[in-house]
């Protein structure tokens, strides 16, 4: 995401930075990506070492080499019994309807501030603690992983 939340503009990511799809392809291979379907076609295949999941409200909608649901626990469901780990990789509407169930992000922060129409969602910082982070050039890749909530002395969560 750029600093100014900027993720996309239409399909397309609004910057080009040599080396980070390369990147990309490290952290997720052997995983399962769940993105939505316009994410899906702006990519055009299932990208190889990875099972994908196709998020869409279309109900006829299908492509060979993946797997389709048609809401974000039944995403989620499929990929839970598919190889490695479950990585949501778009859009932002994906992301945002994932963001209640995810332990962990991985995000890059691209040091532009480019026209686009999609943005990363909103999220409380204060329920995330920073694990890693990689700085680069161009971005800086920061891990976060999920602050367990707290217990109360009568044991709610809070």
């Amino acid at each position: 995401m750029a600093e100014n939340g900027v993720i996309g503009n239409g399909p397309d990511i609004p910057w080009k930075i040599p080396g980070e799809q390369a990147e990309f392809k490290a952290i997720t291979m052997g995983h399962t990506l769940v993105m939505g379907r316009t994410t899906f076609e702006s990519i055009g295949r299932p990208l190889p070492g990875r099972t994908t999941v196709v998020l869409t409200r279309d109900e006829s909608w299908a492509h060979d080499g993946v797997l389709v649901a048609h809401d974000i626990d039944s995403a989620l469901a499929l990929a839970a019994g598919e190889q490695g780990d479950t990585v949501v990789a778009g859009g932002a509407q994906v992301y945002e309807a994932a963001l209640p169930y995810a332990t962990e992000q991985v995000i890059t922060r691209v040091h532009l501030e480019p026209v686009g129409d999609v943005v990363y969602p909103p999220f409380d910082a204060t329920e995330w603690v920073e694990t890693k982070h990689e700085p680069h050039a161009a971005y800086d890749r920061v891990f976060l992983s999920r602050v367990e909530a707290a217990e109360t002395p009568r044991g709610e969560r809070r």
